[in-house]
């Protein structure tokens, strides 16, 4: 066979094998999905994960509860997403959703806590001149504390177990301010992070202000440049530092939150950072909407970095060797060389690779 074929053949074969390959894992990337809701509109705005292995998921509804009101909506599932109760507790939006220690479940949104047992009945239900709560933390004493702003400033309320209020803080300057996350740190304080327009560079920037157990300002930074910029997701991340996204900007900052790293992962369009996570391998992952990518309008958005932001390549030292392989699996079929030979070719390019 002329070299020039024996190229073809094994190209072709090469792309074959990679479109297969592709496809299949595409076709397994979704287990399943769920919709849950009435004839009105209803929305979700948290998400955890429960003890047992399924879901809770928080937000409001229009379809149930009194007409043309819009009501707080719990949704519990198990782990294939089937439903196994819902419940609504007045009228309002669930911001913020954690599992409490007791199995049950505690519920925050606009100058409300709503505590719940296991199956969703409501306990205690409390509200507060705290604002619009964004970020709902359980404390280590069996209280909460909760984030979000108050007549335009960031705002960090500490209840106890039975939902009273212990102590209530307010950050900010002569501008606005909006607390977006909040984090318990490993030293027994807060993270807050959020917006500002009082301080930094620009007219919007990322606002880290680092309390301690009682709510009282340590240190605070600020990070971005003349555009907007506002910090959505925070965490505390395995080396005792920081990592922060919104808008299209991931900042890593170290435990005084002096900045490490930075990167834009934008494009042209209209792009957000809603939430992050620090992954097993050391790097993150931070999901939000895009215009600027995917197929058409706004798509879900998802990024994986390494520990430095740094999205990866595809891995282009596995495409020599893939494409030996094709020339090799060529060659048997068209000299049809015994298995044992082509065993031999294999290993010989395994072992350079």
């Amino acid at each position: 066979m002329s070299s020039k074929k024996l190229f073809l053949s094994s190209a072709i074969l090469f792309v074959l094998v990679s479109v297969l390959f592709i496809g299949s894992v595409k076709a397994s990337s979704e287990m399943w999905s769920r919709t849950y809701g009435g004839k009105r509109s209803d929305a979700a705005y948290a998400l955890v994960e429960t003890s047992e292995g399924g879901y809770a998921l928080a937000g409001y509804t229009w379809s149930f509860g009194e007409t043309n009101n819009m009501y707080i909506w719990l949704v519990k599932t198990d782990a294939n997403g089937n439903m196994l109760w819902d419940r609504t507790y007045g009228k309002g939006r669930a911001q913020a959703l954690v599992e409490t220690s007791d199995g049950g479940y505690a519920i925050a949104g606009v100058n409300r806590l709503v505590k719940t047992d296991a199956d969703g009945n409501m306990e205690w239900n409390r509200t507060y001149s705290g604002g619009t709560a964004y970020s709902l933390v359980q404390t280590s004493d069996g209280g909460y504390a909760i984030t979000g702003t108050k007549n335009n400033d960031f705002s960090l309320v500490k209840i106890d177990a039975s939902g009273n209020m212990e102590w209530n803080r307010t950050y900010g300057g002569t501008n606005h301010e909006q607390a977006y996350s909040m984090i318990k740190t490993s030293d027994g304080g807060y993270a807050l992070a959020g917006a500002t327009d009082s301080f930094g560079a620009g007219e919007d920037d990322f606002w880290l202000v680092k309390t301690d157990e009682h709510g009282n300002m340590e240190w605070n930074q600020t990070y971005g440049g003349e555009d907007i910029d506002r910090a959505y997701s925070l965490v505390e991340t395995s080396d005792g530092g920081y990592a922060i996204a919104g808008g299209w900007l991931l900042v890593k900052t170290d435990r005084y939150g002096n900045t490490l790293w930075y990167h834009n992962y934008g494009g042209t369009g209209t792009d957000r950072f809603k939430s992050l996570v620090e992954t097993s391998d050391g790097g993150f992952a931070i999901a939000g909407y895009t215009e600027s990518f995917g197929a058409g309008g706004f798509d879900f958005w998802l990024v994986k970095t390494d520990e430095y932001g740094v999205i990866p390549e595809f891995p282009s030292w596995i495409i020599l060797p893939l494409f030996l392989i094709a020339t090799a699996s060529t060659i048997v079929v068209r000299k049809r060389i015994s298995i044992p030979a082509f065993a031999k070719i294999y290993n010989s390019l395994h072992k350079q690779y």
